[in-house]
């Protein structure tokens, strides 16, 4: 099991950090997984999707698998948004982040060395009301430099009508944006909230059949409404970055090398939870 970091980083922490926030293109000439379109399609756009991962029957063992275990959470005072940092405590999500199908082409896209660091659900439940403002993820991360990103796995299918993500094509080569604190009458998941969104591109949606993923840069302006609709909408957010970026505040305790190592031991490497 890791050793204690700081969940959740405050602004102050963060802007106390010297970290390099700009986008750094895949050169890759040679990927096993994606094609050459694809990775000139992440550079130019900042994502990818959508890409298969589990058929039919895998993604319905996982979904059974989360029910179970948002029931057992929401038991013990959670909530739909509240798994988090899951790898380190479920041996089922752990197989889930390092499944070699997402590892390909995570590798594809930060080279032979990789490291696993995060995996959050963002379950929203018909009718929630809330929704996940315009936002970096960059934003929240003591990580630099910015060579990672987020695999967003779809454990139910995502589509507009329940409130599935949106990217804003191309906005990560803007560099960290500003935001502003998000207020109550947002409804916002998240604490921060960049407006105008459409300034820096064009607005995409990501739908995903259940079992299928996108992959977008930390630095990609992203966000989704609230869902409305009668369906549930869970994504599971798996967190990659190259083993040369370094992680402040104790964030290198929730390191898994899932690809080649970590030449400068800077990120823990934690075993296979036995928690099922």
């Amino acid at each position: 099991m890791a050793r204690q970091f700081n969940i959740v980083p405050t602004d102050e922490e963060l802007a106390s950090l010297d970290r390099d926030l700009r986008f750094h293109p895949t050169n890759n000439n040679d990927p096993k997984s994606l094609t050459l379109e694809q990775i000139e399609q992440y550079n130019r756009n900042g994502f990818l999707a959508p890409l298969n991962v589990y058929d039919r029957r895998q993604i319905t063992e996982i979904r059974e698998y989360f029910d179970e275990l948002l029931d057992r959470v929401s038991k013990q005072g959670g909530n739909s948004y509240s798994i988090s940092s899951a790898h380190l405590k479920y041996g089922p999500v752990y197989d889930i982040l390092t499944n070699s199908t997402l590892v390909d082409y995570v590798s594809d896209l930060l080279g032979e060395n990789v490291v696993a660091w995060g995996a959050h659900f963002f379950c929203k439940m018909p009718g929630d009301g809330k929704a996940v403002a315009w936002h970096q993820d960059a934003s929240y991360w003591p990580l630099s430099p910015s060579k990672a990103l987020t695999v967003w796995l779809a454990v139910d299918d995502s589509d507009e009508e329940n409130a599935c993500v949106k990217f804003v094509s191309g906005s990560h080569y803007f560099g960290h944006l500003t935001y502003r604190p998000s207020k109550p009458e947002d409804h916002n998941v998240l604490n921060q909230t960049i407006d105008s969104p459409e300034q820096y591109g064009r607005i995409v949606l990501d739908c995903l059949e259940a079992g299928q993923a996108s992959i977008h840069s930390d630095l990609l302006l992203h966000g989704s409404e609230a869902n409305n609709s009668t369906r549930r909408r869970c994504g599971l957010t798996l967190r990659y970055c190259s083993a040369e970026v370094k992680a402040a505040l104790g964030w290198n305790e929730k390191g898994v090398i899932v690809r080649g190592v970590d030449q400068s031991r800077h990120w823990h490497n934690n075993m296979r939870p036995s928690v099922e």
